[in-house]
This record gives C-alpha cells, structure tokens and sequence, in this order.
C-alpha cells in the first residue's frame, strides 16, 4: 500500500510537471522565428530546464555531488518560473480568445507576430524579475510575534516564551547558512521552549547527513528543550531515519504523545496525516493520545497539518500550532491554500482553542516565496494568575 500510494502521488506529480512545461514549451515554439538555429537551442535549453531537478533527484540518491546540485538547484528556480510563464501565458492566451470573440482591437496580420514576440518577452521577463525577487525574499526571514491568553493557572508561571519554527526543509537548498541564520534568531529570542512544526527534513536525509546539519540543530538553547513532530516531507523521504537522525541530534520528536513540562503544561504531537499515505499505519485518536492529561493545566499541541481544527477545541486544547501550508510559498496559490484550510496563516480562536499556523520558514520545490516572508514565530503565552 505505501509504494502503491507513493507511485500514485508521484505520477500525479509528473503529470502536472510535464502538462505544464508542455503548454509552456509550445507556446515559446509558436513565437519563435522558424530557423533551425533558434528552434533547436530553445528545444535543448528547454529539456535541460524541465528535466534537471528529477535528474538532480535521482542522481542525488546515487551520489551527492555538484552535479546533483547544480541540476537541483536549476531545476527549483525553473518550478518557480514554470508558475509565472504558465500564468502569464494563460492570460496572453484569455485575452486574445476575448479579442477574438469581441473584436475589440483588430490587429493586422503583418502585426500579430511582432505582438506575439512581444508578449513572450515581457511575460518571460516578468516572471524571471518575480523569481529574482522572490528568492531574495527568502534570505531575509523575520520574527513573528504573537500573543495569546491562555485562560488556565500553570502553576506559579507567569509567561511562556516558545520559538515556533515550521516548514524547514533542510536538504539540497536549505543547509547551513540558512539554518545557522534560524537557530541565531532563536537564540536571541531566549526562548523557554523550542518547537519544530513538522517538514523539518526535506525528501532525501542525505544531504543533511553529508552537511552535518544536526550539529547546529544542537546549538539551539532554550529552557526546555527542543521538541518536533513528523510532517508529510519526513514521511516521503524515510521518517524512521529522519526521527533518529533529529533525536540524535538533541530533538525530542513527539509521536502520538503527550509531555509534562516543568510541572506547568503539557506538550502533545501529533503524527502526520501522511502516516496513512506513505507509512502503512495510522495516528491515533486524540482522545489516545491525550490519556492522563490534566486539563486544569494549559495545554499545548503540534499538529504539522491544519485540518479538523475543531477536534483541537473538542479535547481541551488550549493552543494548537501547525505549518504545512506555507500560506501558498507563490502567489496567488495564497488564494487557494485559504480556500483548503480553515486557517492558512495566522492566529484565530476555535471555541476555547487558539490555532496559529505559520507560513514557515523554508521551501519546497522553489527557492522562492512571492506574496509572504518566511518567519520564526515568537509565541508569547500569558497564564491566568
């Protein structure tokens, strides 16, 4: 059933990967001049392009080196130029259906492929200043400050400072400046406990193992500990060898379990939803999961996904954090990701329960994020005396 639903889930992949590049490509070859000269180094340069981060992917599990690399690294800014061709195409393509219907502008045939190679220009321009702009984005991350009451006695503590980091994807594009970056934000927030939402590891562990990345997941301080739960991408990349791999390295992953800490809250993580899909197995009920829990005292929950929020509330969560859905990473896919979940990014109140779900502080696929800045979430939680 695992491999079943992974090959599923990658052929859907393939197929939207090659649909798109495909309506991509043929719309360059339309406006192109008809010599072989041209033609032919577009349709090479274009496969190199479309086929470089499956071939990174795949040369990545033989060996990592600056081949695979440089294939990944070329293959992520091409998915985030795929996003902006497609839609500047499409929309070059609307308007001339509605020309074409209305009537609007007549324009002259001697014109229409002088327009056309104009078009093209502009909308591959735009769409390369977009990425540009978007990577430089995700090199400077921010700290997201959020309070939020907790109406519930925890002991004689005041306060709760807690780091909230979701959605790293250490691997090929994010290592070790960009976690050094993260764990130095963390540090200066002093924190008294630290919280990694899920998708910490990307697909492939081996270039965390290579970078030695864990060494710096290390330097992370706070009161508590660091604590983490599973995400989909440690699912699809192996979650065994990731959750030794974090708890080797001073990572307390939470899997279906709850924590006392320092006799004030409790701490629950969830298992990803993806232990259906990719492992074979399924989360327990929360009511399992919370068996002995004293609801007197606050309680704080990590569920890497934001569905069925309502649950949350139903069992006396006073707090529930989640990631995954990196509030789109590109816009406008912000729209969508608003139409799937009930919160997409933010802070809102559930019955008795608040849910805060971060946009994140990596990528996926695109080294970009157009539309909203990457974050570490300083969570500020106020007790009732």
């Amino acid at each position: 059933m695992k491999l079943i639903n992974f090959i599923i889930f990658l052929s859907i992949v393939l197929a939207v990967h090659g649909a798109v590049n495909y309506y991509i490509f043929i719309r360059g070859w339309q406006v192109l001049p008809r010599e072989p000269a041209v033609r032919i180094p577009y349709l090479a340069i274009f496969l190199i392009f479309a086929l470089s981060y499956l071939a990174g992917r795949v040369l990545e599990r033989f060996t990592i080196c600056a081949a695979s690399d440089y294939l990944i690294w070329i293959g992520s800014f091409w998915m985030g130029m795929m996003v902006y061709l497609f839609l500047g195409a499409l929309l070059c393509d609307i308007l001339r259906l509605g020309n074409w219907i209305a009537g609007v502008v007549p324009v002259p045939s001697e014109l229409y492929g002088r327009i056309r190679q104009m078009a093209a220009l502009a909308v591959t321009a735009v769409a390369a200043a977009t990425v540009i702009a978007g990577y430089f984005n995700t090199l400077h991350p921010r700290i997201n400050t959020v309070v939020v009451e907790v109406p519930k006695s925890a002991g004689g503590r005041r306060t709760l400072d807690i780091a909230l980091v979701t959605d790293i994807h250490l691997g090929t594009i994010i290592k070790n400046s960009r976690l050094q970056t993260m764990a130095d934000m963390v540090n200066v927030l002093q924190p008294d406990l630290v919280l990694l939402g899920g998708d910490i590891v990307d697909e492939d562990l081996a270039p965390v193992i290579q970078n030695n990345l864990g060494e710096l997941l290390r330097t992370i301080r706070s009161r508590y500990g660091t604590y983490a739960v599973t995400g989909n991408h440690e699912y699809i990349g192996g979650v065994e060898a990731a959750c030794r791999y974090l708890s080797d390295h001073g990572v307390t992953v939470l899997r279906d379990r709850s924590v006392l800490i320092d006799n004030s809250f409790y701490l629950v993580g969830r298992e990803d939803r993806s232990i259906t899909q990719f492992g074979g197995g399924r989360r327990l009920p929360l009511d399992s999961v919370m068996k002995g829990v004293d609801l007197a005292r606050p309680v704080i929950m990590m569920d890497h996904q934001p569905f069925r929020l309502g649950e949350a509330a139903e069992h006396g969560v006073d707090l529930q954090v989640s990631g995954h859905t990196h509030h789109g990473q590109l816009w406008p896919f912000n729209f969508i990701t608003s139409l799937i979940y009930e919160v997409s990014r933010g802070l809102k109140r559930i019955g008795n329960t608040h849910v805060f779900v971060s946009c994140g502080y990596g990528t996926w696929g695109p080294p970009v994020r157009v539309g909203m800045v990457p974050e570490v979430v300083h969570l500020q939680l106020r007790f009732k005396q």
